[in-house]
């Protein structure tokens, strides 16, 4: 027997994807806000996730159309509503699939927004002077050298145990979506960074221990419940030293530092399975797309370096 109302549908779905795929916390948080919206607006229109066709569903998609949503958000929604109504289906709570076979809007192939490498130049600097105490610039100082010496993903970086960094490690092992664990390199200024940054927490240690209190085990701590910095602080950090570095806050994120990582590397001469690697994407057509951000610099090439491109001698 299917679950008695929408909600319990959506838990039921949530927990079996925690548990069977290992889903991340935010995974989980982004199908639970899709389902639900999906499941307010069926309940608003009268109809029952046991027994709605796949009218009902385009017609949920036509009313997100009208709401102006994008065509990225649309298709998501449309997959986690397939995927719930797939899990229905081997629950034995539905006999059919209604979103099966509904063609979906598909997604706009955006370039990632990336910064120069001027421009990160002046977000490092712009961390070494950032914060009010000695403590604060020491921190920022390696939050911004560990996120673009690697590329992490903002969740991962915050995440990340003193336990993965210590020892001054040539390659650090990065647990990321999925539970999917890769090795990345850290490089001679990062690993410096994190060298004086762990000198502070560990002297910070010292003193919690004698005053028998807990101590932190995350690399960036915080004073959440997960014991580290969040997102947001995060994203707040970066904003605020794009400011001091005279770069638009509205071009800085985690995520555009990360598409840096991976397009300097390129540029640079990385092999894109390379990059595949190191960013953790499970497709390589996922990496593909920063080939796109390179097009100037492979026109450059073309003209520059193509035997054709040469001046022509006269001949005599």
């Amino acid at each position: 027997m299917p679950p008695a109302n929408p909600l319990q549908w959506i838990s039921t779905f949530l927990d079996a994807i925690a548990a069977e795929q290992d889903a991340a916390r935010n995974t989980r948080l982004a199908y639970g806000r899709d389902l639900k919206d999906f499941a307010d607006w069926c309940s608003g229109h009268g109809h029952d996730l046991a027994t709605l066709d796949r009218e009902t569903v385009e017609s949920y998609l036509v009313y997100c159309d009208a709401q102006g949503l994008s065509q990225a958000t649309r298709a998501r929604r449309l997959s986690s509503v397939r995927q719930l109504f797939r899990f229905a289906f081997d629950e034995g709570w539905r006999s059919d699939n209604p979103a099966l076979r509904i063609g979906g809007p598909g997604k706009v192939q955006r370039l990632p927004q990336t910064l120069d490498q001027a421009e990160v130049g002046r977000l490092l600097d712009a961390a070494r002077a950032h914060g009010r105490t000695a403590a604060d610039r020491l921190r920022n100082t390696a939050l911004m050298e560990l996120l673009y010496a690697t590329g992490l993903r903002v969740t991962e970086l915050v995440s990340l145990p003193q336990a993965a960094v210590r020892g001054d490690p040539r390659m650090i092992l990065v647990r990321g979506k999925g539970g999917k664990e890769r090795m990345v390199p850290l490089s001679s200024q990062a690993r410096t960074a994190i060298a004086d940054w762990l000198a502070h927490l560990d002297a910070e240690a010292e003193a919690l221990r004698k005053a028998g209190k807990p101590v932190p085990k995350h690399l960036f701590p915080g004073p959440g419940v997960d014991g580290h910095l969040t997102r947001q602080n995060c994203f707040a950090l970066l904003k605020a030293m794009a400011v001091r570095a005279g770069v638009s806050p509205a071009k800085v994120t985690p995520h555009v530092l990360r598409h840096a990582f991976a397009t300097h590397l390129l540029a640079g001469g990385a092999d894109l399975r390379v990059i595949q690697t190191l960013l953790g994407h499970a497709d390589v057509a996922t990496t593909e797309i920063y080939t796109h951000v390179l097009d100037d610099h492979l026109k450059d090439l073309v003209l520059t370096r193509h035997p054709l491109a040469k001046p022509r001698k006269p001949q005599a």
